[in-house]
């Protein structure tokens, strides 16, 4: 068993388009050394998105995405292409991998259109180089983009293009969950229920995380459970920088916090850390607009065995029929799927996110807010629903000012 357990959400997401045959599994199996994805003289062997998790050095955990080939035909290719197509919305680095014999078309022209309207950074690679006798075709002369001549089979040029990946990165501002608000040797009490709900010998996803990027910032974390704060706060010989609690614990963590202590929650770190915290803030105040008969979307990006006190099917809905008084009607997304048509919907209400990666979480941000609907995420939720938002948001002064306006 690999001992690198990197969550999905937090590796650098590189994808592979191009056409059928371009050599988009051949280069895979040369950048990894191994032979991890079928490779074929048939045309459209890769029918669907491919992903393979692994360390790239220097570039560290990554997630590699083979995809259809872009020039697929009839009814089942352009199903095809559209999941390619889908893929660009988690990419964090795209590779264009082009057989050199064929050299640019005005597909690739189309796609590093899309690439570029999407802030995308990106490397044009021609691959197959070794079946040729002259140098392949230039790029044409108004694109301007780094290229790469390689040939998968023989691994020629593969170190380069190792090398150039290395120099990309992201072109984001590096973020953290609550790392950039500690000083080394801080506390922080995080609260964590114990309930049917949470997986049996082990913490969840964001709670490993929280207490990883406490622990870079080189401060002290306490772990208690919702009925043990008071004693816990008690027991500290120092005061603590912040309380960190599951939202379903907000009630019983706001009694029992000071006022003087910051008090917010994990999925609101997770709004800042994977999306846009003010965004999802300015839709909480959306949900007292909300009339009989609107249809509410509640979308996870993970997909998880439900339970009779599941949070998204039953504790919301639960939650957002008492506060409202109105009769609403709720439909659940999970897992990779996200529905490109909103505009049955009167409000998104979005899970955390932790397995997302960022962009794709914005991405599902943003393409709300192209058909003008609100959106929050559930720990935005619960403290508005609760009252405590203000007190859960003081932390950042773009997201109150965001409930201000």
């Amino acid at each position: 068993m690999s001992l690198n357990n990197t969550p999905q959400g937090e590796r650098l997401h590189i994808a592979l388009f191009g056409k059928r045959n371009a050599g988009k599994s051949s280069l895979i199996n040369a950048l990894t050394d191994q032979n991890l994805a079928i490779v074929s003289d048939v045309k459209g062997t890769t029918t669907d998105p491919v992903y393979k998790a692994m360390e790239l050095l220097p570039l560290g955990p990554i997630m590699l995405i083979d995809t259809p080939g872009l020039d697929d035909s009839g009814e089942l290719g352009l199903q095809r292409i559209k999941k390619a197509k889908e893929v660009l919305q988690k990419t964090d680095i795209a590779l264009i991998v082009i057989d050199a014999a064929f050299g640019f078309s005005d597909l690739e022209a189309e796609l590093i259109n899309d690439i570029q309207a999407r802030k995308i950074p990106f490397i044009v690679v021609y691959n197959k180089i070794d079946l040729l006798n002259d140098t392949p075709s230039p790029l044409p002369a108004n694109l301007s983009a780094p290229l790469l001549l390689v040939s998968a089979e023989k691994k020629e040029g593969i170190e380069e293009l190792k090398a150039a990946l290395a120099t990309f990165q992201t072109q984001e501002d590096e973020v953290y969950l609550v790392k950039d608000l500690l000083a080394p040797e801080d506390m922080v009490v995080l609260v964590i229920p114990i309930d049917s709900s949470a997986p049996k010998g082990r913490l969840i996803l964001p709670q490993q995380q929280m207490i990883r990027d406490i622990l870079d910032a080189g401060a002290f974390t306490t772990v208690t459970r919702e009925n043990e704060l008071p004693a816990a706060l008690a027991a500290l010989s120092q005061k603590p920088k912040m309380v960190i609690t599951d939202s379903q614990a907000f009630a019983q963590a706001a009694q029992a916090t000071p006022l003087d202590i910051p008090l917010t929650s994990f999925s609101i770190l997770m709004a800042r850390y994977k999306g846009d915290l003010p965004t999802l803030v300015r839709g909480a105040a959306f949900i007292h607009q909300l009339k009989d008969g609107d249809k509410i979307l509640i979308a996870e990006g993970c997909t998880h065995h439900r339970q009779c006190e599941d949070i998204g099917t039953v504790k919301i809905p639960r939650m957002l029929q008492k506060a409202t008084g109105k009769q609403l009607i709720f439909e659940t997304s999970s897992g990779r799927s996200f529905p490109d048509n909103l505009e049955e919907f009167a409000l998104v209400i979005h899970c955390g996110g932790c397995t997302l990666n960022r962009r794709e979480m914005l991405h599902r941000l943003n393409h709300v807010q192209q058909h003008n609907l609100p959106v929050v995420n559930y720990g935005v939720l619960m403290a508005y629903l609760q009252g405590i938002l203000p007190r859960t948001i003081s932390l950042f002064p773009e997201a109150l000012q965001a409930l201000s306006e």
